[in-house]
C-alpha cells in the first residue's frame, strides 16, 4: 500500500516543468452525464479540469490540445460526440475552443490558428485503437505535443493509448493539477494520516472489495461495513439474511477477513439493525428489525437507525475517514436514509474525509454534503485500485522527480 503511495508522490507535475511556448496535450476527463437532448446534468468533471487549463494559459503554453473520452461508443455514435460539451467548456473557460474531428487534420489546422489556441479533439474512443493501447494511435498523439499532461485520474487505471501508450513516445509526461490533487489527498489519507483512521466500505459485492479489505488493514484502525456486502458478513457469523443479496461462495472469506482484522487489532463494525422490504421496486411493506430478525422472504436494503447511531459514534471518534461505497440503496428515497445520515455525520466532523467511487460521490452530492467533504475523488475504479495498494498504469509511465 505505502509503496504505491510513495511511487505516486515521486511523479513530476505540471509545475515541475517549463511549459512556456510548448505545445501541450492534456488528457482530461470530460465523461459527463447528459440527457437525451444533450444537456449536461453534472459538469463537475469539466469544472475540475479548468485550473489545469488556466495554469497552462497563464504560463505561456503555445497550444493546448484537450483529449477526452465520452461514454462507451460503438463506432462514431453522435450521442457521444464531444461537440455537446463545447459551449459549457467555453463558458467555464471564458474563451473560445476550436473543435477538431480527426487527429490527422490537427497539424494542418494548428498551423492556421493563433499560437495560444485551445483545441478540443473529438471523442478519443471513436478510435478503435484507444482501448487497445494501439502503438500507431499512441505515436500520433505524442507527435502533436511537446509535453503530455495526464489530468484524468478516472481513467488512470486503464492502459489506453491516451493515458498510457502516449507516454512511451512523448518527450515529457507529467501529472496535471487535478491528478496532483488526487495524489496529495490519497497520500494524506494513507501515507501520513492523522489517527485514528476509519474506512467505511459499502456497495453490493464483497468480491469487488476483497483486495481493498485485505490490503488496507495495515493502514486503518477501524472499518464500517455496510450496504449489501454487509449481508455476506452477517450471514457468515450466523444470521439468517432471508432473501437479501449474499455472496454465499465468500462466506469463508468473510470470516477470514474478520479474523485477520482481529489479529491486526482493527475493529470492524457491522449493522445491528436493518431496513428490509418484501420487494425493492414494488414494495408494499418496509420493516426495521434487529439483524437477527429479518422477516421471512424479505431483503435488506439499508442500515437501520440504531446502526446509524453506532456508526455516527465511530465517525465522531475518527480523525481520517475514507469512504468507498453507499450503505443502502440510496437511489430509492425510502432506502437512502442510512447513506444520507452517514454523510451528514461525516460532514459534521473535523476529520479529513476522502470520498472515493462514483456512487459514493453521487450519494454524498444527493445528501447535500459534497462541499463539506475534504476531498471527493474524480475516479471510481481508479480510486478503488489505489486503495487496494496498486500502482496505476498511467502513473507508472509519467516522468519522476
Amino acid at each position: 500500500m505505502l509503496q504505491s503511495i510513495e511511487f505516486m508522490q515521486n511523479v513530476k507535475s505540471l509545475k515541475d516543468v517549463n511549459i512556456e511556448n510548448k505545445r501541450l496535450l492534456i488528457r482530461v476527463d470530460f465523461n459527463v452525464p447528459m440527457d437525451s437532448d444533450f444537456n449536461i446534468s453534472d459538469d463537475a468533471r469539466i469544472r475540475e479540469a479548468i485550473p489545469t487549463i488556466n495554469y497552462c494559459i497563464d504560463n505561456g503554453a503555445e497550444h493546448i490540445i484537450l483529449v477526452s473520452h465520452l461514454g462507451r461508443p460503438k463506432g462514431k455514435d453522435y450521442k457521444y460526440s464531444l461537440k455537446h460539451i463545447i459551449k459549457r467548456l467555453e463558458r467555464l473557460l471564458d474563451k473560445s475552443v476550436v473543435f477538431i474531428e480527426r487527429i490527422e487534420n490537427l497539424p494542418s489546422i494548428i498551423s492556421t490558428l493563433d499560437s495560444k489556441s485551445i483545441i478540443l479533439l473529438e471523442n478519443i474512443r471513436y478510435y478503435e485503437g484507444e482501448e487497445k493501447n494501439d502503438e500507431g494511435l499512441s505515436r500520433q498523439l505524442a507527435d502533436i505535443c511537446d509535453i503530455f499532461v495526464n489530468d484524468a485520474f478516472g481513467t488512470s487505471h486503464r492502459k489506453h493509448s491516451s493515458t498510457y501508450g502516449i507516454a512511451r513516445f512523448a518527450k515529457e509526461k507529467v501529472a496535471g493539477l487535478l491528478l496532483k490533487k488526487e495524489i496529495d489527498s490519497f497520500s494524506k489519507a494513507l501515507a501520513s494520516p492523522i489517527k485514528p483512521v476509519l474506512l467505511i466500505v459499502g456497495g453490493s459485492k464483497v468480491s469487488s472489495k476483497l483486495a481493498l479489505l485485505n490490503n488496507i488493514l495495515d493502514v486503518v484502525d477501524k472499518i464500517i461495513i455496510g450496504g449489501a456486502m454487509s449481508n455476506t458478513f452477517l450471514k457468515a457469523i450466523g444470521y439468517d439474511m432471508q432473501k437479501s443479496l449474499v455472496e454465499d461462495d465468500l462466506l469463508d472469506e468473510a470470516i477470514r477477513i474478520l479474523n485477520h482484522a482481529k489479529e491486526k487489532n482493527v475493529k470492524i463494525y457491522l449493522p445491528v439493525d436493518v431496513v428490509s422490504t418484501d420487494d425493492v421496486k414494488e414494495h408494499n411493506h418496509i420493516k426495521i428489525t434487529p439483524v437477527q430478525d429479518v422477516p421471512k422472504n424479505y431483503m435488506v436494503v439499508d442500515a437501520g437507525p440504531a446502526s446509524i447511531k453506532l456508526f455516527a459514534e465511530v465517525v465522531r471518534d475518527s480523525n481520517t475517514i475514507i469512504w468507498n461505497g453507499p450503505i443502502g440503496i440510496y437511489e430509492i428515497g425510502q432506502f437512502s436514509r442510512g447513506t444520507f445520515n452517514l454523510a451528514h455525520h461525516i460532514a459534521d466532523t473535523y476529520a479529513f474525509s476522502l470520498v472515493g467511487g462514483g456512487d459514493t460521490a453521487d450519494a454524498v452530492d444527493k445528501a447535500g454534503e459534497i462541499d463539506n467533504m475534504s476531498f471527493v475523488s474524480t475516479g471510481g475504479g481508479a480510486s478503488l485500485e489505489l486503495l487496494e495498494g496498486k500502482i496505476l498504469p498511467a502513473f507508472e509511465v509519467l516522468d519522476k522527480k
